[in-house]
């Protein structure tokens, strides 16, 4: 899910796009994974004939929202958002790699669709096996989502905080 989102950006920045996709409806979670967890993910993301590793952690929380966090293989956060169960997006914080833009319009969208509902076998999100998701928009990028490890129960309440996001 980090993933997907983090590799939405990377490609609406070295694509340019000028178009967003539009934000899925919120939903439950994903009968994939618990609703109380925190899901550590290796992404690939691919655009242009390039590939970008990327690591991802997403806190989840039916009452407080879901939390990813995207870093770089040595750990230097390029993205970090958190969307409340109602829809509502909030930048944690974002990077000269990844603007404010591109997360609440790329990544949010890709973390709804693969980890915010029911995945849809006919959809942009394939799941080749449980814990492997893979995103295709269309030509424009790809994202093969590995998760790695799932911890569960309840994440810490500062996590879902709104009020340290960016101005």
């Amino acid at each position: 899910m980090r993933l997907n989102l983090l590799s939405l950006l990377c490609l609406l920045v070295l694509a340019g796009c000028a178009t967003h996709p539009a934000m899925p409806p919120p939903g439950p979670p994903s009968p994939l994974f618990p609703t109380e967890a925190l899901i550590t993910q290796r992404v690939i993301f691919a655009a242009r004939g390039a590939q970008f590793p990327l690591n991802g952690y997403l806190a989840l929380s039916p009452t407080r929202g879901k939390r990813l966090v995207v870093t770089e293989n040595f750990g230097h956060v390029v993205a970090d958002v958190l969307v409340k169960p109602d829809g509502r997006v909030f930048v944690m914080q974002s990077s000269r790699m990844f603007p404010p833009n591109y997360i609440r319009y790329g990544l949010a969208v890709d973390l709804e669709t693969i980890f915010g509902r029911k995945l849809d076998p006919l959809g942009p999100v394939k799941s080749p096996q449980p814990d492997h998701f893979v995103l295709a928009r269309g030509t424009r990028y790809r994202l093969d989502v590995q998760v790695v490890q799932v911890k569960t129960g309840p994440q810490p309440a500062e996590l879902f905080d709104e009020t340290k996001a960016e101005p």
